[in-house]
């Protein structure tokens, strides 16, 4: 495999490949960029495909974060992290001590948090082997609530601009995914009056939802066949590709996943159908900002970091603006915002060591 021709690496400035036969750690950490600051991102736990599909992954997860932490004005830049098996099976303290111990060896250029399937708890085991942990409790503890907070404002967002609406009452919403944080958001879209269509591989959480937020379950393909105003994203990745285009209804997609785009033609494609995507590292970044002032802590406040998710909503608006303006997708224009936020980053650098 030639590495650096790869599609989805972006001059990425390490990947580190980490293994542990003891705890059966295999691992991969990617650091973007570190331009604004340590790359920050957190750590998901997948039984992934194959090795090369982790690869990929994490290389595309980092570079999304450098992208998120620039638009959300942080002094960070991207990192992430993959862990490389079924974690129903793997985890472990001894392989979460393991892993611990290799983001401590980079020395503070990557501050780890939890992710998919990855919890407080065990990142309060990563911390007995390096302080370049994020994301514990008594701290800023689970960002899962904030990228949630952040993420219904995107949508309220997204909807006062696409529809001319200050409120979601009567609002549809397809929200495909009750994660912690999916399930947060639908909570937060129901008490706002919105309408719910959910789906899951997760039937537990389907009957919760029908149950509590009088949700109308749908099977998982039929998601994206939903007569509503908003397809929202909140499981894995590539959510928006060929096939579910043809048969989004939609007038708007708005969601909490990362790479929603299955590739960077989907932008236009989104765009061209007049469907308004939130570029999805602007409208999810609440969970790393709340991180952020644990990492560059005087003493973390919730209140704080509920303001700063706040300007979300302002960014969102910003973002619809300048793309509507200027015709473009709007993934292409927050990528170039941000392109440009980073670039000043790195002249600030030049310009003190010279």
């Amino acid at each position: 495999m030639a590495f650096f021709d790869l599609v989805d690496f972006d001059d990425h400035e390490q990947v580190v490949f980490c293994s542990d036969q003891a705890s059966g750690l295999k691992a991969i950490i990617a650091v973007h960029s570190t331009a604004l600051g340590p790359s920050a991102g957190g750590c998901r736990f997948w039984d992934y495909a194959c090795d090369e599909a982790a690869l990929t992954d994490v290389l595309r997860l980092s570079k999304g974060m450098t992208y998120k932490n620039a638009m959300a004005g942080l002094k960070l830049g991207g990192g992430k992290a993959v862990i490389i098996g079924d974690a129903k099976k793997l985890k472990s303290d001894a392989l979460f001590q393991a892993y611990g111990k290799a983001v401590n060896n980079l020395s503070g250029r990557y501050y780890t948090a939890e992710d998919v399937n990855i919890t407080t708890a065990d990142m309060a085991v990563v911390n007995q082997q390096t302080d370049y942990v994020s994301g514990l409790e008594g701290k800023s503890g689970n960002p899962g609530p904030f990228t949630a907070l952040g993420t219904f404002l995107g949508i309220k967002a997204a909807v006062k601009f696409k529809l001319g609406r200050d409120d979601l009452t009567g609002i549809k919403v397809a929200v495909q995914g009750l994660g912690s944080v999916g399930y947060s958001l639908c909570e937060k879209l129901h008490d706002a009056g919105a309408e719910l269509f959910v789906s899951d591989i997760n039937q537990v959480a389907l009957d919760k939802a029908a149950t509590e937020l009088k949700a109308t379950v749908v099977a998982l393909d039929d998601i994206y066949q939903q007569d509503v105003d908003v397809f929202s994203p909140c499981a894995l990745g590539a959510s928006i590709n060929d096939e579910s285009l043809s048969q989004l209804k939609a007038s708007i997609v708005a969601g909490c996943a990362n790479n929603q785009l299955a590739e960077p033609k989907h932008d236009q494609a989104l765009l061209e159908k007049g469907i308004l995507y939130a570029p999805d590292y602007v409208i999810n970044a609440g969970g790393i900002i709340n991180v952020a002032l644990e990492i560059y802590p005087e003493e973390y406040c919730a209140a704080t970091a509920t303001s700063l998710v706040e300007n979300i909503y302002y960014t969102l608006m910003n973002v619809f603006e300048t793309a509507q303006a200027k015709n473009l997708p709007t993934g292409l224009v927050a990528d170039d915002m941000a392109r440009e936020i980073i670039a000043k980053g790195k002249n600030k650098i030049k310009a003190v060591d010279s």
